[in-house]
C-alpha cells in the first residue's frame, strides 16, 4: 500500500466524472466498536455494502484506514487494489452491489471515528466527524456531496452504552457484554453528514409537538459533565428553533428524531448531522459563564438547525457552493435568535464580532468570492472561513433588505420544495428569489457573491466644503447614516438618512452633526470610518451612547482603523481605557477586551510595548475590583486580567492570592479560570510543576489535564520551549487538544527570546508535516508555529522556493505572512514616542 496522501485529495473534475457514471441508491454500514475500550486496539472492523447503477465500466471507492481485507462485487471476490485512499473497482454491471470489508482507525485528531478516554470515570466515548471528507475514515464511500443515498447503520458496541446514529434504532440484539443496534434507513443524504456516536453518554429526553408532528429530542454529554449541562435552556432554544423554522420554511422537519450531543476534543463548534447534531463541549461551562456565552451557544443551536433545511435537505453539488449552506445558516442563526428567543440583541454581537472575522479574512491576499472556486478537497477544508460564514451572512442580511423579508422566505420555501433531497448550485436559488421578489438578483449576485474584497466608506469634504461619502472598491450599498448631536455630554440621535451608495463619491449632508455614523443599524457589508470630528466625539463620549448596536458599530470602526494603521494603537487603547469599564453590553465587552490585548501584543511598537502592557494589566485589575459582584462584566474582566498577567508579572502576588481564595466578592473561580490564572504564573516563572500537580489534584479531568499540559508547556525556559517544539512536531500520539496545548505553551507570553532559534527549522518542517499528517493537525502546526519575527525575508524565501507546494499549504503560509506583514506595517505607522 502506498501513502494515501497522493490520492486522498479528490478534485472537482474527477468527482464530477464519477457522479456522471454512478448512481448511488443505498449504503449499509456495519461497524464493530466492541473493542473500543481496549486502549491498545487501534482500529475497528468496518463493512460497507453499496448498491448503485453504473454506466461506467470501472470506478473507485474512497477509504482511509488500517486495511482493506475483502472486496466483493456482485457476489464475485475481487483483487484488492487499494493505494491507502482509493479502492479501484473494475468490471461494473448496470446494477451493482459492492461490499468492502476492512479495518478503520480510531482517531485522535477529531477526524473520522474519534475515541476519547475520560480520566474521571475511565470510560470510553466515540463519535464521528465526517465533513468535508472523512466518512471514508469510517466506511467505504463515494466521498462527494452530490452522491446521496439512503444509509443503514448497524453498530455493535459494549452493552450499556448509548448507541446513536442519524435515525432511530430499528431493533437491538443483546449479547453477553455486547449489543448490536440496527438503525432505520435514512432519507437520501450525503456521506459527510452521516453520524455515529457510542459510549456511556448521559441522556436527557424531551419532545417537540406541532399539530400531528412529534419530534423526539435527545440531549447527550459525557456522564462526568452532566452536572454542568444547562439542559433546560438548551432544549428550550431547540424547541423555539423548531417552531420558527417550521413556520418560516413551510416544510416540516424531515429527519425524524432530533438528537444533540456534546462531545470531547471536537475541532468545530458544531456539525449539522441530521438527527444527531454534534457540539463541542466548550458549550458546557464548568462554573461561571456570561449571557454572551449563552447567546453564542443558542446561536450555534439555531445555526445547526437551519442546516436541516439549508445543507441537509438541499445540498450543494460541490464545495464551490459551500456558502449555500454555511452563509444561510449563519444568517438564519442570528435571525432566528432575534425572532424566536430571549436573545434579541443577536445582531449587536454579529455586527461587532462576527463581521470582524469577515473583514479580517476579506483583506488577506487569499480572499475569495463567497461563491468560491474550490478545485479539490484540501481547498474545501480551508474554505470554512470568515468569507463563507460571516461575509456570506452579512450580504444575505443585505439581500433580505433588498428583496424584502417576505419574498426572501417565500423564495426559500420554493427552493426546498423544488430540490428536496437533491443537490443544487447558485443558479437554482437565484431563480426562486427572482420569481418571488421581481428584483434583479443576478446583478446583486455578481456584485456581492462573485467578487472579493471589502469596501471602505468614509466621510470627507470636497473642494467646495461639501461633505461626501467616499467609497473604495465601489459596490452598491443600501444603508443608513446616523447623525448625532452632543447634548449635555451625551451623543443623541438626531435622525438617520437612508440612501444608496454605489459610486466612489456620494453627496451627503452632514448638517453640522457632532457624530456621523455611516452604516448605522448595520445594513451593509463595509468598513465604515469615523471622520475627525466624529472620532473626537466618540473618544470623549462613546460609552454614553445608549444604543448598543451603534456602540458596537463604533467599536468595530475603531478596531478596523487600528488594524489598518489609520488610528494609532495608543489612541485606540486610550479610548478603551476611558470607555471599556462603562460598556454596558456583555455582547460587546469581551470583544473590546480581546482586541485591546491583541493591539498591545501586535500593533504597539517594541519600545512602547512594555509600558502599554503594564497599563493594560493595571486597567484589567482595577476594573475587576470595581465590577459589580457576580456580574457578567466581572467575569469578563477576570478573564482579561488572567490573560494580561501572562505577559506582565506586575500583579503576580494578586494572582496567587486569588488562587488561594482571596478572589473579589461574587467572582466564581471555576476550574477553567483557575487554570488561566495558574498558567499566567507559570508563564512568568512564578509557578512550576508542583503548583500544576496540586491543581491537577483538584481538577483531574480531561479539561484539567489539557490545561495542566499547557501550564507546564508555558514555563519560560529554553529547555521547556524546546520540549514543546519537539512534542508538537514529533509526538504523533498527541490528541488535537494536547497538540494545541503544546503550541500555546511554546508561544506563551510572547517570549521571542526563547523560541526565535526555531524559526529556520520551521520552514524545513512544514512541507514534510503537510505530507505526513492529517490536514486537521498539519494546519495547526503550520499556522500555530509560524514565526512572529521582525522580518518577512524567511517566509518570502520559502514561498519563492516552494511554488509547487500544495496550494492549501501555501495558502496557510501566505495568510500567516500577511498577518505578520500587517503587524510590522502597523507598528511602523505608529507615532514616535517623545
Amino acid at each position: 500500500m502506498n501513502s494515501p496522501n497522493a490520492t486522498a485529495n479528490l478534485t472537482r473534475e474527477e468527482t464530477a466524472e464519477r457522479a456522471a457514471g454512478i448512481t448511488l441508491h443505498r449504503v449499509r454500514v456495519e461497524l464493530d466498536l466492541t473493542g473500543a475500550p481496549e486502549r491498545t486496539r487501534t482500529g475497528f472492523p468496518t463493512a460497507t455494502t453499496l448498491e448503485f447503477d453504473a454506466s461506467a465500466s470501472e470506478t473507485w471507492v474512497d477509504f482511509i484506514g488500517e486495511s482493506v481485507d475483502r472486496v466483493v462485487l456482485n457476489d464475485v471476490e475481487q483483487d484488492v487494489e487499494w493505494d491507502g485512499a482509493r479502492i479501484r473497482v473494475t468490471g461494473l454491471a448496470a446494477q451493482n452491489t459492492l461490499t468492502v470489508e476492512g479495518v478503520a482507525a480510531y482517531s485522535r485528531s477529531g477526524e473520522g471515528m474519534h475515541r476519547f478516554h475520560d480520566p474521571v470515570d475511565n470510560e470510553t466515548y466515540l463519535y464521528t466527524q465526517c465533513e468535508p471528507a472523512d466518512s471514508r475514515r469510517v466506511m467505504a464511500s463515494f466521498e462527494q456531496p452530490d452522491m446521496k443515498a439512503s444509509y443503514t447503520f448497524v453498530v455493535s458496541a459494549p452493552a450499556g452504552w448509548q448507541v446513536l446514529s442519524n435515525q432511530r434504532p430499528e431493533h437491538t440484539v443483546e449479547g453477553i457484554g455486547v449489543q448490536t443496534v440496527q438503525f432505520a434507513p435514512t432519507l437520501p443524504i450525503s456521506s459527510y453528514i452521516t453520524s455515529v456516536a457510542a459510549g456511556p453518554y448521559a441522556r436527557i429526553d424531551d419532545e417537540w409537538h406541532r399539530d400531528d408532528q412529534v419530534v423526539e429530542l435527545g440531549l447527550f454529554c459525557r456522564a462526568s459533565l452532566l452536572q454542568h449541562l444547562e439542559s433546560e435552556e438548551f432544549l428550550t432554544v431547540t424547541k423555539q428553533g423548531l417552531d420558527f423554522f417550521t413556520d418560516a420554511f413551510a416544510f416540516p422537519y424531515p429527519w425524524g428524531k432530533y438528537d444533540q450531543i456534546l462531545v470531547p476534543e471536537y475541532n468545530l463548534g458544531a456539525m449539522e448531522n441530521p438527527g444527531l447534531v454534534t457540539f463541542t463541549e466548550a458549550y458546557i461551562s464548568r462554573g461561571a459563564s456570561t449571557d454572551a456565552q449563552r447567546a453564542g451557544r443558542a446561536n450555534t443551536i439555531l445555526h445547526e438547525m437551519a442546516h436541516m433545511w439549508f445543507g441537509d435537505l438541499v445540498t450543494m453539488r460541490w464545495w464551490d457552493d459551500l456558502w449555500l449552506k454555511e452563509s444561510f445558516a449563519d444568517y438564519m442563526g442570528a435571525h432566528a435568535l432575534v425572532a424566536a428567543t430571549r436573545f434579541t440583541d443577536a445582531w449587536v454581537s454579529f455586527a461587532n464580532r462576527r463581521k470582524a472575522w469577515a473583514y479580517q479574512q476579506d483583506q488577506l491576499p487569499t480572499t475569495h468570492p463567497i461563491v468560491a472556486d474550490i478545485p479539490d478537497l484540501e481547498a474545501a477544508k480551508l474554505n470554512f472561513d470568515g468569507i463563507t460564514y460571516a461575509k456570506g451572512a452579512s450580504v444575505l442580511k443585505q439581500l433580505v433588505a433588498y428583496v424584502g423579508e417576505d419574498a426572501f422566505f417565500e423564495g426559500a420555501r420554493r427552493y426546498f420544495a423544488a430540490h428536496a433531497y437533491g443537490n443544487t448550485t447558485l443558479d437554482d436559488l437565484l431563480v426562486q428569489l427572482e420569481e418571488t421578489s421581481g428584483r434583479d438578483v443576478r446583478s446583486w449576485s455578481a456584485a456581492w457573491l462573485e467578487t472579493s474584497g471589502v469596501s471602505t466608506l468614509s466621510l470627507e469634504e470636497d473642494a467646495d466644503g461639501r461633505s461626501v461619502i467616499v467609497q473604495t472598491d465601489a459596490r452598491p450599498h443600501r444603508l443608513r447614516v446616523g447623525r448625532y448631536d452632543v447634548k449635555d455630554g451625551t451623543p443623541v440621535l438626531r435622525d438617520r438618512a437612508e440612501l444608496d451608495v454605489a459610486d466612489e463619491r456620494t453627496p451627503f449632508d452632514r448638517a453640522d452633526a457632532d457624530l456621523v455614523l455611516i452604516n448605522d443599524e448595520d445594513l451593509t457589508y463595509a468598513k465604515a470610518r469615523l471622520d475627525e470630528r466624529s472620532l473626537a466625539t466618540v473618544a470623549e463620549a462613546l460609552s454614553k451612547i445608549d444604543d448598543a448596536l451603534a456602540r458596537g458599530l463604533i467599536w468595530a470602526s475603531l478596531w478596523n482603523a487600528t488594524r489598518d494603521g489609520e488610528l494609532s494603537a495608543q489612541q485606540y487603547l486610550a479610548i478603551v481605557r476611558r470607555h471599556a469599564q462603562a460598556e454596558g453590553s456583555i455582547l460587546l465587552l469581551p470583544g473590546v477586551l480581546m482586541n485591546a490585548q491583541f493591539a498591545v501584543r501586535h500593533y504597539v511598537p517594541g519600545d512602547s510595548r512594555a509600558a502599554e502592557q503594564s497599563a493594560w494589566l493595571e486597567l484589567t485589575w482595577k476594573a475587576l475590583q470595581a465590577a459589580e459582584a457576580g456580574s457578567d462584566a466581572q467575569l469578563a474582566w477576570a478573564r482579561a486580567f488572567a490573560e494580561a498577567a501572562a505577559y506582565d508579572d506586575g500583579h503576580g502576588e494578586d494572582v496567587r492570592r486569588m488562587l488561594d481564595g482571596a478572589a473579589p466578592e461574587g467572582l466564581t473561580l471555576d476550574p477553567d479560570l483557575r487554570w488561566e490564572l495558574l498558567t499566567a504564573l507559570t508563564t512568568t516563572g512564578a509557578a512550576g510543576p508542583e503548583e500544576v500537580e496540586s491543581e491537577l489534584s483538584r481538577d483531574d479531568t480531561a479539561s484539567g489535564r489539557t490545561a495542566g499540559r499547557r501550564a507546564l508547556a508555558s514555563r519560560p525556559t529554553a529547555e521547556v520551549r524546546a520540549a514543546d517544539w519537539d512534542a508538537a512536531w514529533n509526538d504523533h500520539t498527541l490528541t488535537n487538544d494536547h497538540l494545541d496545548a503544546e503550541i500555546q505553551g511554546f508561544r506563551a507570553g510572547g517570549r521571542r527570546d526563547l523560541i526565535a532559534a526555531f524559526d529556520g527549522e520551521y520552514f524545513d518542517r512544514i512541507a514534510p508535516a503537510w505530507a505526513e499528517r492529517s490536514i486537521e493537525l498539519a494546519k495547526r502546526l503550520v499556522a500555530g508555529l509560524f514565526p512572529a519575527s521582525d522580518s518577512l525575508e524567511p517566509v518570502d524565501a520559502w514561498l519563492a522556493a516552494h511554488e509547487d507546494a500544495p496550494a492549501s499549504l501555501r495558502r496557510i503560509v501566505i495568510e500567516q505572512r500577511d498577518h505578520l506583514a500587517r503587524d510590522l506595517r502597523v507598528r511602523a505607522a505608529q507615532p514616535v514616542a517623545d
